[in-house]
């Protein structure tokens, strides 16, 4: 029976998106931007000899180069022209939403409505103008300053190059950004995360076959590499399990009369709260802020000045000091991020207003309490599961020198982008079909 009722919904659903010709077409738009994107990550920047760069980042792949590569979807390891990614667009973007929470006049910008978020998200991409512009004039000198055994990085370093750098990074990143707005509102899914997917699931089948090779090359052991893809297997049931799970509040609403005569009744239902509220933000935050400043280091390790060697070695991916930065980061951006998408003083004021109540709660203040005490509870958890999941499979992986797209973190990106897409498709379908009652309705109550 229950096989039964599945494959009629999965008919209804094909049946439903075939029928939604807007619904294709925002897949359609998706492919296409995603599919420009990942184009981009194979222009090389110009007056750069990708060889010198691509030994470079072998002999330092367990650094921060390492992280920077996921993100840009593999762009740093062929330094095109999408190497900075969207990196600086994030970063930007975490320093805004921090400042309205410190600072009244953007925290008055946050309550103007429309014309407040515009101007957000202005100030959001002069912010990432000016980071763009200051990574990637670290990066040009770096690349400077960079000799392998194929000579140097740069054919004919100077203030020309370093300034052709600066636009051709720059502009790649807005470029970006504007991809990601345009996927946003035009296409399925949060565009931001979806550059980022798009990269780690393009470069996830080189990166197996390269696990492959450490083993056919004995390097890494058989047994080892069984037990990294057993483990991998299991990460993924794990988020799937925690990512769905939440914890339903019951929520009674007042008793109505449905029919006249019939006796009134109370409708009950749920609130849910996930356990994991704040989704991959999180990670995705905290990488953002450590690689703007290990991005400039990094590429500077080899100067003469001793404290950027120092400060270099102190960001190394496999140091405690960054293990524990890392965590840090993760657990507050995780209770940061659910306040902002949560207010439970607003949940509670909606409730009121609508008469309905937590049994056993009262209404007010005591609601908001209340809800505020569980949504603590569950946030602690899903951040000690964030940081759990993010750096112990990565620090496994450093360890075993095998390709950073199994990390942890980038599992926990495939995994979250794909829920969530996929609960944005059933929406879309779910209001398709709305409509088609709806009009189906109104026919019949013509005739």
């Amino acid at each position: 029976m229950a096989s039964g009722m599945e494959q009629f919904a999965a008919s209804v659903s094909v049946d439903a998106f075939r029928k939604s010709k807007d619904l294709q077409k925002r897949l359609l738009f998706t492919f296409a931007a995603l599919i420009i994107c990942r184009l981009g990550t194979y222009i090389p920047l110009p007056g750069v000899d990708p060889r010198v760069v691509a030994e470079f980042l072998t002999q330092h792949s367990g650094g921060v180069f390492g992280m920077l590569d996921i993100f840009s979807g593999g762009a740093v390891g062929r330094m095109t022209i999408f190497s900075l990614g969207i990196v600086p667009y994030i970063s930007s973007s975490i320093v805004v939403q921090l400042m309205t929470s410190v600072f009244p006049t953007f925290e008055a910008l946050k309550k103007e409505g429309e014309a407040g978020r515009k101007k957000l998200g202005l100030y959001t991409r002069y912010g990432a103008i000016m980071m763009a512009s200051v990574q990637a004039f670290g990066v040009s000198a770096g690349l400077e300053h960079l000799h392998g055994s194929l000579g140097p990085a740069v054919t004919i370093p100077g203030l020309f190059f370093r300034l052709m750098t600066i636009l051709t990074l720059t502009g790649s990143t807005m470029f970006l950004v504007w991809v990601g707005d345009q996927i946003t509102s035009r296409g399925i899914g949060n565009g931001t995360s979806l550059i980022i997917y798009a990269g780690i699931v393009a470069n996830l089948p080189s990166a197996l076959f390269k696990t492959l090779a450490l083993g056919k090359s004995q390097a890494v052991s058989l047994p080892v590499i069984l037990l990294v893809f057993a483990g991998v297997i299991g990460v993924l049931y794990f988020v799937v399990f925690v990512e769905g799970s939440q914890r339903r509040v019951p929520i009674q609403y007042p008793k109505r009369q449905v029919r006249a005569g019939m006796p009134a009744v109370a409708q009950n239902t749920h609130l849910p709260l996930k356990l994991n509220s704040a989704g991959v933000m999180p990670p995705i935050f905290a990488s953002s802020l450590i690689m703007f400043p290990a991005t400039i280091l990094s590429f500077m390790r080899d100067s003469e000045g001793s404290w950027l060697k120092f400060f270099s070695s102190f960001l190394a991916r496999d140091k405690p000091a960054y293990i524990i930065l890392f965590v840090s980061m993760i657990v507050y951006f995780a209770f940061f991020y659910t306040a902002l998408m949560f207010d439970p003083k607003e949940t509670s004021d909606n409730l009121r207003k609508s008469g309905s109540y937590i049994p056993g709660i009262r209404p007010g203040q005591q609601t908001a309490d209340y809800i505020d005490y569980l949504l603590t509870r569950l946030t602690t958890v899903g951040a000690i599961y964030l940081a759990l999941i993010c750096v112990v499979p990565e620090f496994i992986v450093t360890k075993l020198t095998l390709p950073f797209y199994i990390g942890g973190t980038s599992l926990l990106i495939v995994v979250s982008v794909t829920i969530d897409t996929i609960g944005q498709i059933q929406s879309h379908l779910m209001a398709h079909q709305y409509e088609g009652l709806i009009k189906k309705a109104n026919l019949q109550g013509k005739f």
